[in-house]
């Protein structure tokens, strides 16, 4: 049987209440990094689901799951911004283009970087979730199975959750359905189409 999007949706908050998703329990000794897959052309459902029902049901848990969440294009705008790029990236993409403008930031938006700032953002060992949105905003700049990549020795037993606009077979990953696919096979579908 086929789930629909909704029908997933709303397994979303049982799942990542559960005592075994947040203990990493019963992965075989794989890190806890799940990805809720759904086709892109539902973001702004995905998006008012996640903040107007995961998000205010998290805080309800007794006792409450402390999650954080990071908006990847929140963290990519605060970073340029914090080293006073911003305002030239969005001048040099406009004068010079997109492939000037992303080839002058590589070496800023490094995937290792953005992880160290998502370390230092939050204590990481005292959070029972850390939550990746936005994925799709920061593409091309970003590319989120490097940046899955660089989490991994920094997460520990905390599990990761990212909200991916696109295709994730367990093997890879497809952004909206349409992009060449870069492979990743660490993490699990949160909840998969078929039952």
């Amino acid at each position: 049987m086929k789930l629909t999007l909704d029908e997933r949706l709303n397994q979303i908050i049982p799942r990542i209440t559960s005592r075994d998703f947040l203990d990493s329990k019963g992965l075989g000794n794989e890190i806890g990094f799940w990805i809720f897959d759904y086709p892109p052309e539902r973001e702004m459902d995905v998006r008012d689901f996640f903040t107007g029902t995961v998000l205010p049901a998290l805080g309800k848990q007794v006792p409450s799951i402390r999650a954080g969440t990071v908006n990847l294009l929140e963290l990519v705008s605060d970073l340029l911004q914090e080293r006073n790029l911003l305002e030239k990236a969005m001048e040099m993409q406009l004068t010079k283009g997109d492939e000037s403008t992303l080839a002058a930031l590589r070496s800023v938006l490094k995937e290792d970087k953005l992880a160290q700032k998502i370390a230092a953002q939050f204590d990481i060992a005292n959070l029972d979730l850390l939550i990746l949105t936005g994925v799709g905003s920061v593409y091309p700049m970003l590319r989120t199975h490097t940046l899955l990549s660089a989490l991994h020795p920094i997460m520990g037993n905390t599990p990761l959750l990212m909200f991916f606009p696109g295709k994730y077979d367990g093997h890879s990953l497809r952004l909206f359905n349409t992009l060449a696919e870069d492979h990743y096979y660490r993490a699990f579908r949160l909840i998969p189409e078929n039952v």
